[in-house]
């Protein structure tokens, strides 16, 4: 599910308190990355969740 956030877009969120940390998120982006998008791990603690985001307009057209 992506959304724009920010000039941002978030494609998938994962719980910081889950007992990987961000290893789920971290591999999420990476297989992105594998796949030509510009993936990267970011925190937000507003809601202690990892989130793998893109920046700029390239990740979809949903908005939040």
């Amino acid at each position: 599910m992506e959304v724009q956030v920010n000039g941002r877009t978030v494609l998938e969120r994962f719980p910081a308190g889950g007992p990987r940390g961000s290893w789920p998120a971290e591999e999420f982006a990476h297989a992105r990355r594998l796949e030509g998008l510009p993936a990267e791990v970011v925190m937000d603690l507003a809601t202690d969740t990892f989130l793998v985001i893109v920046r700029g307009e390239q990740g979809g057209d949903a908005t939040a």
